[in-house]
């Protein structure tokens, strides 16, 4: 079935909207360039996205991957949690990424509101997933009752973003570091007669 010409609109801006954001900063970058750079209107553009942080937040959203379904959920707690670890956003956005991040966190740290919503939309869902899969391995009895669900996510989720952190400084991260790290949780969180045997 073919897309509706609103669709493809839609889509054309969002692609074309991550390279000027990424190249002058959000700031910098008008809605006029963006139109021009991915050949629909202004007044189109202003049909789909109320103003340029809305249009931002979805370009960072899209370019994160995280309109794509998780692959988690296969009821063995461990091979769900190195799913949600395991998960890179999409290859060929890569280097654009790394160019608007310094744009980005400048940008949020002068506009706290768009600063909470870029969290919620990039970092928030998968530290959700995190949750849910270690909800899930409590109520199947692979994880202790006791996990705190909370403390349990950070310990997963940090050594994640220091992966991504020496990568950036074009050092290597650990190999296998989501599998490593979620075998160091499950060991540290099983009950100590089952640490011992």
């Amino acid at each position: 079935m073919a897309r509706s010409r609103s669709a493809r609109a839609h889509d054309e801006v969002l692609d074309a909207a991550l390279k000027p954001f990424a190249q002058r900063g959000i700031d910098a970058t008008s809605m006029d360039a963006i139109a021009r750079a991915s050949g629909v209107s202004k007044a189109t553009i202003y049909k789909h996205w109320p103003d340029k942080d809305a249009l931002c937040l979805e370009v960072l959203s899209r370019a994160h991957g995280r309109v794509e379904p998780s692959a988690a959920g296969s009821g063995d707690v461990r091979a769900d949690l190195i799913a949600v670890l395991s998960r890179e956003p999409p290859a060929r956005d890569a280097a654009l990424r790394m160019k608007m991040m310094p744009h980005l966190m400048a940008y949020a740290a002068r506009n706290p509101a768009f600063g909470r919503a870029w969290r919620a939309c990039v970092f928030d869902p998968p530290r959700e997933e995190l949750a849910r899969a270690i909800r899930r391995g409590i109520a199947a009895g692979q994880l202790p009752a006791t996990v705190n669900v909370e403390v349990a996510t950070a310990l997963l989720f940090g050594p994640m973003i220091y992966g991504h952190m020496l990568n950036r400084m074009n050092c290597p991260a650990p190999a296998a570091l989501p599998e490593t790290v979620v075998d160091a949780f499950l060991r540290a969180s099983a009950p100590v007669d089952r640490r011992n045997s």
